[in-house]
């Protein structure tokens, strides 16, 4: 995992693996704190381990794809975006009591002030799927 932070500038190239997934949460946490986007870190941490795990299971064929990680906060809000190489885009299902999974998107919704989907960066495959939290003050 790599991470380069500048000001309240973040990035990451993580192993498109699920073993990572603690990993990202660490770090996103590790961030925040340091930021004191604390009132927000248990949202933006859940939101990004629901994005990371559908970017492993439904966006990552190959054991060598990447998932790029992205942390910006602006000071009046945090956008987290996260690029697979899947060009499909991720879509909210409808799923029963029972079911075990297909519940991450709505998480995602129920937690982030907004959330969406981009175009990947020039020159990448793929496609970025993003949320953002208002800043609050700390509870």
């Amino acid at each position: 995992m790599i991470s380069l932070e500048r000001s309240r500038l973040v990035r990451m190239a993580v192993p498109a693996h699920p073993s990572c997934a603690a990993g990202v949460r660490r770090t996103v946490a590790a961030h925040l704190a340091r930021w004191e986007l604390s009132a927000i870190l248990d949202d933006a941490v859940l939101a990004t381990d629901e994005l990371f795990a559908n970017a492993v299971r439904h966006a990552s064929a190959d054991p060598a794809d990447t998932i790029a990680v992205v942390l910006e906060s602006s000071g009046r809000e945090l956008r987290v975006t996260l690029a697979d190489p899947s060009p499909v885009p991720p879509r909210p299902r409808t799923v029963t009591s029972f079911a075990e999974s297909g519940r991450g998107l709505s998480i995602v919704s129920a937690l982030a002030d907004d959330w969406g989907t981009e175009p990947p960066e020039p020159g990448d495959a793929g496609k970025r799927v993003w949320f953002s939290l208002a800043v609050r003050e700390p509870m």
